[in-house]
């Protein structure tokens, strides 16, 4: 059984002892069910809000800088997730691991992007979320003069999933609108200020306490791989190959591509060593290629490629060497299966564009070997072939098309960033297949400082608002939890939950005011400020959702009551009724779309 299964089945027996509790009266009467939850209530605490309400035109201005704030949310949330879903409806999306439904839950260990190591912190931030929220609930209520009939907190088995204010009903109604709209709104106001202080404290002072460790970050495995076969895993750090120091990733690549051993010393960070017997390992293949039949990156049986028309190769220089004169060749893997197939620069030609016109099949897969008599081996060799040419130039072009050798004379033509281009979709590697002969993925440790530190506008090029900045930095950090899937376009590869065990080799405390923390009490703090800040954003997001019984609900109806109550109409009641539901309902489903569109749509 998985951890869901486990943990439904948890859950199960849990709601069962609380039914046979209730049914026989042995639940204590400040505790109450709704559901499988249960809810403890006090009285507690309603002198402390009296006396902190005092300052009551203090309030009322944050009440409604609040409400303001709440209104922009909702509309903007509203109209996000309804263009969501049509976008899932219109164009389903691949099935990937965010859109699983497991993983809309904010269940450590249940939602594989976050893991158990960081539950502590998660739960942290749940709490001062939950109590910054209903305590904005009844702060408000005694500034609004809304009595209080009791607070507590609610719980799904030893879990706090809420805390609530219950304001009494008859006395809430008597307010006026704008009142019960600023008491609303309260909760989702504190837990975006909350936010605010979190994320300012992270990228300020935190993160600019932690720095980089040297090294090459080891972030990933292959199946199969060399690195693999050397006991090599995640979290090791590679500080030399051979004689020389590694202080980069981008030394470790540099490193390799200047040995042509089959066989690498590397130094871990604790002072191991580790042989690497180098083997090509295939990574990633185009379904199209010529040699697709006998490939396979499954993890279970990943392909090596043994030898090219029956010279043994191991590494991407041996694999160069033996198809620099070779258009066509055999490739044979490990396991002894081969197939024969053009090798270059797997492309799909374009409709309308200068190979098209040059007389290649629109809309095919072909095989470039040759561009004005150089040799093109690969994606790489035909992109910097086509950069010593001019947009305009005639250039003659080689090209393989089911199996055979042809040739076109194309005009280039011009790309968006002024470049020649000959019109093609261009798969990566050689003949469409990528290949690792030492088999780590590595961690951009920088990178994600970066993104921690609220950097993501600057991968774009580097935004000058400071405001902007800071927004664009707290959305990157939104997406860290599962930055291989929202971040992949701009090179992420890892998901980060923040300093967790495996990862935290990667990072060392210097440099900043905090670093004399050390780096377990840095890395804690920071792991406790990125997720408070996390969670609180996304509790204030929530709850901004114009559907009940969420805050949003709530907010729409006051707004939808003011709006009908100016209409001629002696039907205000019913068309209140009908705005909030119809919001609601369309809020609902569009949720529901945008969590199980992937899986049923495509």
């Amino acid at each position: 059984m998985n951890t869901l299964a486990w943990v439904l089945v948890g859950l199960a027996l849990y709601w069962l002892a609380v039914l046979a509790l209730d049914s026989k009266g042995l639940l204590p009467s400040y505790v109450g069910t709704q559901g499988p939850i249960l809810t403890i209530h006090t009285q507690r605490g309603k002198q402390l809000l009296d006396r902190l309400a005092a300052p009551k035109r203090l309030w009322r201005a944050w009440g409604n800088f609040g409400l303001g704030i709440a209104l922009v949310v909702m509309v903007g949330t509203f109209l996000l997730l309804v263009l969501q879903a049509i976008a899932v409806v219109r164009n389903p999306p691949p099935a990937t691991a965010a859109t699983q439904p497991r993983n809309v839950l904010v269940i450590p260990g249940v939602n594989q992007f976050l893991p158990l190591s960081v539950a502590p912190e998660i739960l942290f931030g749940l709490l001062v979320g939950l109590v910054v929220h209903e305590g904005g609930h009844g702060l408000m209520c005694r500034v609004e003069d809304i009595e209080i009939k009791s607070m507590g907190l609610a719980a799904l088995a030893f879990l706090p999933v809420g805390a609530f204010v219950e304001p009494d009903e008859d006395n809430r109604r008597d307010a006026d609108r704008g009142s019960q709209s600023r008491m609303f709104a309260a909760g989702v106001t504190n837990n975006f200020a909350v936010t605010l202080v979190a994320f300012l404290l992270l990228f300020g002072p935190v993160v600019g306490s932690i720095g980089v460790a040297s090294g090459a970050a080891v972030g990933g495995v292959m199946p199969g791989s060399a690195a693999e076969s050397a006991d090599i895993a995640p979290g090791d750090r590679i500080v030399a190959v051979g004689d020389a120091p590694i202080e980069t990733n981008d030394d470790l690549d540099a490193a390799l591509a200047r040995i042509d051993d089959r066989t690498v010393e590397v130094t871990l960070a604790g002072g191991d060593t580790r042989t690497l017997d180098r083997s090509l390992l295939v990574t990633d293949f185009h379904p199209d290629s010529p040699f697709a039949s006998v490939l396979s990156v499954e993890s279970e049986d990943p392909t090596t490629i043994a030898s090219i028309n029956g010279t043994e190769v191991r590494t991407e220089d041996d694999l160069r060497r033996a198809l620099a004169d070779r258009t066509v060749a055999r490739l044979t893997t490990a396991a002894g299966e081969s197939a024969t197939g053009a090798v270059g620069a797997l492309s799909i030609v374009q409709a309308d564009g200068p190979s098209d016109d040059a007389g290649m099949p629109a809309d095919e897969t072909v095989v470039i070997t040759e561009i004005d008599g150089a040799r093109i081996v690969n994606a790489s060799d035909l992109s910097t072939t086509l950069d010593r040419y001019e947009p305009g130039q005639r250039v003659p072009v080689e090209a393989y098309v089911n199996g055979s050798a042809e040739r076109y004379e194309v005009t280039l033509g011009e790309g968006g960033d002024g470049g020649a281009i000959v019109g093609i979709g261009l798969a990566r590697g050689t003949s469409g297949v990528t290949t690792n002969s030492f088999g780590v993925q590595l961690y951009d440790a920088e990178q994600y400082l970066s993104l921690l530190g609220g950097e993501f506008g600057s991968l774009g090029g580097g935004i000058s608002d400071p405001i902007v900045s800071f927004l664009s930095g707290v959305f990157g950090v939104l997406l860290l939890p599962f930055a291989s899937v929202s971040l992949g376009a701009i090179g992420v590869t890892n998901n980060f939950a923040g300093f967790v065990a495996w990862n935290s080799g990667f990072f060392v405390a210097e440099g900043g005011a905090l670093s004399a923390l050390g780096s377990t009490g840095l890395f804690l703090l920071a792991n406790v400020l990125f997720w408070t800040g996390w969670i609180n954003l996304n509790l204030g997001f929530f709850n901004c959702i114009p559907a009940f019984p969420l805050d949003g609900g709530h907010i729409l109806r006051m707004s939808a009551e003011a709006v009908v109550s100016r209409l001629p109409t002696d039907q205000g009641r019913q068309l209140t009724t009908m705005v909030t539901t119809t919001v609601g309902l369309v809020m609902l489903v569009s949720l529901l779309v945008m969590v199980f569109g992937p899986q049923l749509l495509v």
